[in-house]
């Protein structure tokens, strides 16, 4: 098979991020990155403003980075409460999941992709808990939330 380098334009999921020289198979690169805008060929003249490229990578990554720490210590300061209705014996009725912590920080402000939340297995359990929440492949923020039960079940004597 033809295979061509391209110098990508844009990061490309699976492929690479912009400044990157890949090589890929040549009809994709002639009839999808290139039209689209999404990759330069590898060109000598192209390859000469590779520089520029990279200085722009290096200083889109920073900036990344910076906003990722500075949204890590506005999510540390936050303390979401949620509420779990139990039953009888204690037994709770649902359970805390990420899309729940997603919400309650939607409403504090702080915009996040729901899959940043990194929650093993969705909160039953009342009492304190952290969260960890991804933001950025050097910066992890940890959220204390606490969960109270509330009795909404109907006791015995009720009946």
């Amino acid at each position: 098979m033809a295979t061509t380098k391209v110098i990508l334009r844009e990061k490309i999921t699976g492929l690479g991020v912009e400044a990157d020289v890949v090589k890929v198979k040549a009809g994709y690169a002639r009839n999808h990155l290139i039209p689209t805008g999404k990759a330069y060929e590898a060109t000598k003249g192209n390859l000469r403003n590779l520089e520029s490229l990279q200085a722009n990578r290096a200083q889109r990554e920073a900036e990344e980075l910076e906003n990722a720490r500075e949204l890590a210590g506005k999510i540390s300061r936050l303390r979401p409460k949620f509420t779990l209705e139990t039953g009888q014996g204690g037994k709770a009725f649902g359970s805390i999941t990420s899309m729940d912590i997603h919400k309650a920080l939607e409403e504090k402000g702080v915009e996040i992709e729901r899959t940043a939340i990194k929650l093993d297995k969705p909160l039953k359990r009342s009492g304190k808990s952290e969260v960890e929440i991804k933001l950025h492949a050097d910066v992890t923020a940890t959220l204390s939330i606490t969960i109270e039960t509330g009795e909404n079940a109907p006791s015995e004597s009720d009946a």
